[in-house]
């Protein structure tokens, strides 16, 4: 590699040709930064005593070394913005001086000879600039003066024009004068001996300039013969592009983050991407050849864009891709990647994969009915293709959600109906789509319910009627605040405004009331002269049922879950007689705190070995040794990650006790027992941080 400081024009001086690889970026330089390096060249021509202005470095590297040409092709890694803008400066600077009478120490045919044509060659070949598609052509309908049409491009179009307008009679010689005293950074490369790749990276360290998807493109492309590059780019990648329209740059780099979760069974960070493509692209899990790698990006980028861009030609597929993007659950795409994939291999039908689309939705939404936390889905989906057994695909699938427990469970019809009941529906993120969902259950003729308001049956008003009270009850209060924004008195209405407050005989009778309406979900007020909390929980039950099928879970039996399942039977059963200090006011002591830990979430189980009690989740987070006069608790926790103001933790890691983690706590009476739970419900949040 030669790097060295040089005047601009003397480095494009002669004849050489400037390529721009097909997979680099178009030109994007902006009129403000036009501007900026407009006045700079103004300012610098009046500085007399001024060496000159650095504007950056070129970076290229010559294809071919070994092909003798008079006009050699070189390929820049680095600096085609600048390079493209100066030249258009120089193209309207040489138009003007063509076209008007100017004092200066140059001409038309100089400033096109010397700096932006090779004169004596033909062809392509001609241009000392070489940019791509769109760009190449009105760059070089520029120099050769034909008029730019309609389809020119919107950057070298307007920058153009921005120049000659800003070129005059007073600022030509200036801004000749400033164009002489630029400088860069001439880096030149040894194909054979440099890595551009390498350079390139460093050129682009901090991230901003490139995206991690720009960064895998070049790092796939760059490195290939011209020929390579191209039919790579144009066959595969640049149809890619196109297919994610102007959503590519907010959406490419999500879709190479889940492929690479498939293909390596590891999420990567959304800033690692291209780390782990190139560790990926290196290892015995990519396939051998280049061109294999990416026509199996192509292939999975069209799953990718069909799913979450709702490109899908399948109606019924489309459907229930749209209702996976309501319930914004980005992470099930490493699950349904691989499995669109046998679909379209025919491994699969195409009721089966709607059926597979179904328990991925019906999962993520019973899990937030239930208020499961969501940081555990991304583990799931990413692994849970792996646990499929195929020889009945579709049982497999099932099996695998079905057996899932702790926070990876998928929720119980019981559990499910039980929480839909009570949760405040109002205030959930997706009630519109549950709205919905309930709505146009079985209905031909679609309900859009972004056209309806959602109607509180008792009113929002924390100031009820006397109607309202009386029908209520004495303790109005307590139900109004208890059934207020549940499923049960929840509607649809586009009436709300008339509605408003009224007593519920008047809601259901007026025009455009309940007895009036279209709206199925009103179906159940019709039925009804009074509106209690009876009436309000028999609804919510109706509403539950129907969700419950809707929504609804694998069933598999306990027969067939046997064959997928792969627990290891047990023949040793423990119970809490084992524990010789479990006695008296130790086995209180335990009972208080063993409720203290089971209230922490419903997912928490307890289980009996031979020597400690385990508190787990999805894993151990304290696991309890009873001795003589304390219970004495390890909690799976890094001691450095242990927030513990009173001091009563001790780091034991490596001391080989009973237990799993590295902090042990003691308790022994039962005013310890708040301080305790702070350190236990640490231990347990940490717990979800690596499901």
């Amino acid at each position: 590699m030669q790097a060295k400081s040089a005047n601009f024009l003397t480095v494009i001086k002669g004849p050489k040709q400037f390529v721009i690889p097909i997979y680099q970026r178009t030109y994007s330089w902006q009129i403000s930064q036009c501007n900026k390096l407009f006045n700079d060249i103004l300012r610098i021509s009046k500085e007399g005593s001024s060496p000159g202005h650095f504007i950056g470095s070129v970076v290229y590297f010559q294809e071919n070394i070994h092909t003798v040409s008079d006009v050699p092709k070189l390929l820049v890694i680095d600096g085609q913005q600048r390079l493209t803008t100066i030249s258009i400066m120089i193209a309207a600077l040489a138009e003007f001086v063509r076209d008007n009478q100017v004092n200066i120490d140059t001409n038309f045919t100089k400033l096109q000879n010397y700096y932006l044509l090779n004169a004596e060659e033909e062809g392509d070949l001609r241009y000392k600039l070489l940019l791509t598609r769109r760009d190449k052509d009105s760059l070089i309908n520029i120099i050769k003066g034909v008029p730019l049409g309609t389809d020119a491009s919107l950057r070298v179009a307007d920058n153009f024009k921005f120049f000659k307008e800003k070129i005059n009679a007073e600022n030509a010689v200036g801004i000749y004068n400033g164009i002489m005293r630029l400088f860069i950074v001439d880096v030149a490369l040894e194909k054979d001996k440099d890595n551009p790749q390498l350079i390139f990276e460093s050129l682009n360290s901090t991230g901003l300039d490139l995206s991690q998807a720009d960064l895998i493109r070049n790092y796939i492309l760059m490195g290939q013969e011209i020929k390579l590059q191209t039919e790579l780019y144009e066959k595969y990648w640049y149809p890619m592009e196109q297919s994610y329209g102007n959503e590519y740059t907010a959406s490419f780099d999500w879709f190479m983050r889940d492929y690479l979760s498939v293909k390596t069974g590891t999420i990567p960070r959304i800033d690692r991407v291209y780390d782990s493509f190139k560790t990926y692209a290196s290892s015995s899990k990519a396939p051998d050849s280049i061109t294999e790698v990416v026509q199996d990006i192509y292939k999975f980028s069209g799953y990718y864009v069909n799913m979450v861009l709702h490109k899908e030609p399948d109606a019924e597929l489309q459907k229930g891709f749209k209702n996976i993007s309501k319930l914004k659950v980005d992470v099930c795409y490493p699950f349904l990647l691989p499995v669109y994939n046998d679909y379209e291999t025919g491994t699969i039908t195409n009721d089966e994969f709607k059926q597979i689309i179904s328990l991925v939705e019906n999962y993520v939404f019973r899990r937030a009915i239930c208020g499961i936390p969501t940081n555990s889905m991304n583990k799931t989906f990413a692994t849970i293709y792996k646990a499929i057994q195929k020889t009945d695909y579709l049982e497999g699938v099932k099996a695998a959600f079905q057996l899932m427990d702790s926070y990876k469970r998928f929720p119980t019809d019981t559990e499910f109906e039980k929480e839909i009941v009570v949760k405040e529906v109002y205030n959930f993120r997706n009630r519109n789509y549950l709205l919905s969902k309930l709505e146009n259950y079985k209905r031909k003729e679609f309900v859009n319910v972004d056209d309806y308001t959602i109607e509180h049956i008792i009113p929002q008003n924390p100031e009820l009627s006397g109607e309202w009270q009386r029908m209520l009850g004495d303790d109005w209060k307590e139900v109004q605040s208890k059934y207020l924004h549940s499923l049960g008195n929840l509607t649809l209405t586009g009436y709300n405004s008339e509605l408003s407050d009224k007593p519920f005989n008047l809601k259901k009778t007026m025009v455009g009331g309940f007895n009036d309406s279209p709206i199925r979900l009103n179906d159940f007020l019709r039925t009804v002269d009074i509106w209690n909390a009876e009436n309000i929980e028999a609804r919510a039950k109706e509403l539950a049922e129907k969700a419950r099928q809707i929504w609804f879970a694998p069933n598999l039996s306990q027969e067939v879950l046997d064959k997928y399942s792969t627990e290891e039977k047990t023949t040793t059963v423990y119970s809490i007689e084992q524990y010789e200090h479990l006695k008296g006011e130790m086995l209180d002591l335990y009972h208080a705190l063993k409720k203290r830990i089971l209230n922490i979430d419903s997912s928490v189980k307890e289980e009996y070995k031979k020597l400690y009690i385990a508190f787990k989740s999805s894993t151990n987070f304290v696991d309890i040794v009873p001795q003589k006069v304390r219970l004495r608790l390890s909690l799976n926790i890094d001691y450095p990650d242990m927030i513990d103001p009173k001091g009563l933790c001790k780091d034991v890691s490596g001391l080989g006790r009973w237990g799993n983690g590295d902090v042990e706590v003691g308790i022994s009476n039962i005013n310890e027992l708040d301080d305790v739970m702070e350190l236990i419900q640490q231990a347990f949040d940490k717990q979800l941080e690596y499901i």
